[in-house]
């Protein structure tokens, strides 16, 4: 069964309007500035300045852990970050001329949400150069040392979410990450799966969601879809004997997790892991032990567990807190799974 760990899988967020502009023009972040590096941990950076309005950044010629964008003042940026993964949604706020520049040691993922310029071109690697004006739904993926440029005269504000991706902890299918070499540039490509996923992932980013262990996974089936894309991995044929693929476990039981008050059909799991309900029911057992629907019941009985230890609820309040429409319920489903009331399990708490 999986277990997460709050401490471990919160994600952490970040407002990168001024933080991460002082890494592009060379002058130094203020006090208390923590700039995220691709392996998941800070460096905190201490100076005796105060915060103050910074002069329009310059693309520069060095690497640079996040997507170098200049001037710096004409975006938005929001992130989220977890082990080997983060992720930024950019937004243009005017119709400037914008320039972006890329190229580190680290997998650059980015999926155009909006977008449609009056004039532009797009460089990456050895790749012919594009001028394509309608960068809507269109994907574009830069390998860790490879070299990525834009400019562009925006026609509407343009929305960019940026995945970076830790080489060394890319996660794959059967174990092993690629090596970086196996993944090839590719430029302003399609891919459903892919935009739909990160679509939604930005969408929780935005909104400030506390569903963190849903946005992770999420996150990581991005990173699948991906490696599916580039034919390392297979996206249907799960590794061992019929179960569920670890990123599938990961997805399905998150999901799971932040939706415990809720009635959740075997079709919305079953489509989360793009298989059958038939398979799907059966997959899941392998990997769980038990089938969907008394998974969720015993997660929903743990978390009552944990309510019930706390004291500060009555058994009615915790019943309808986890979607029970009655006492009556909750004391059935409470009694089937640990063999005692949720009264008589507070009692032995004391």
């Amino acid at each position: 069964m999986l277990t997460y760990s709050q401490a471990s899988n919160a994600a952490r967020r970040f407002n990168f309007d001024e933080a991460y502009s002082r890494a592009f023009d060379g002058s130094r972040p203020g006090p208390g500035v923590k700039l995220l590096r691709i392996d998941g941990r800070f460096e905190d950076r201490a100076t005796n300045g105060r915060n103050r309005r910074l002069r329009d950044a310059k693309i520069s010629d060095g690497n640079s852990r996040t997507l170098e964008i200049a001037p710096a003042h004409v975006v938005t940026r929001h992130a989220v970050a977890w082990d080997g993964i983060r992720v930024e949604v950019v937004q243009s706020t005017t119709h400037d001329k914008v320039e972006f520049r890329f190229r580190a040691p680290c997998h650059l993922l980015l999926v155009y949400e909006e977008g449609v310029r009056d004039d532009g071109e797009t460089q990456l690697g050895d790749l012919p150069r594009s001028t394509l004006r309608t960068l809507r739904r269109k994907l574009t993926f830069v390998p860790a040392g490879h070299e990525y440029r834009e400019r562009q005269q925006p026609r509407v504000r343009s929305r960019v979410i940026c995945f970076y991706f830790d080489p060394a902890k890319m996660p794959a299918l059967g174990g092993a990450s690629p090596q970086p070499a196996s993944l090839a540039p590719r430029l302003f490509f399609e891919n459903n799966a892919l935009w739909d996923t990160a679509a939604k992932l930005a969408t929780a980013i935005e909104a400030d969601s506390d569903a963190d262990r849903y946005s992770e996974a999420l996150a990581v089936v991005v990173a699948h879809e991906l490696l599916c894309s580039h034919g390392i991995v297979s996206r249907r044929a799960p590794p061992v004997r019929g179960s569920l693929a670890v990123w599938q476990q990961r997805l399905v039981a998150s999901y799971i997790e932040e939706h415990l008050a809720e009635p959740i059909p075997l079709d919305a799991l079953a489509k989360l892991v793009h298989l059958s309900s038939y398979y799907f029911c059966r997959a899941f057992k392998q990997s769980f032990g038990i089938p969907p629907h008394r998974y969720h019941i015993s997660r929903r009985i743990e978390r009552a567990k944990t309510l019930l230890a706390e004291l500060a609820h009555s058994v009615t309040e915790i019943a309808l807190e986890l979607g029970f429409s009655e006492t009556s319920s909750f004391s059935a489903a409470f009694r089937h799974v640990t063999g005692i009331t949720p009264t008589e399990y507070r009692r032995t708490l004391d």
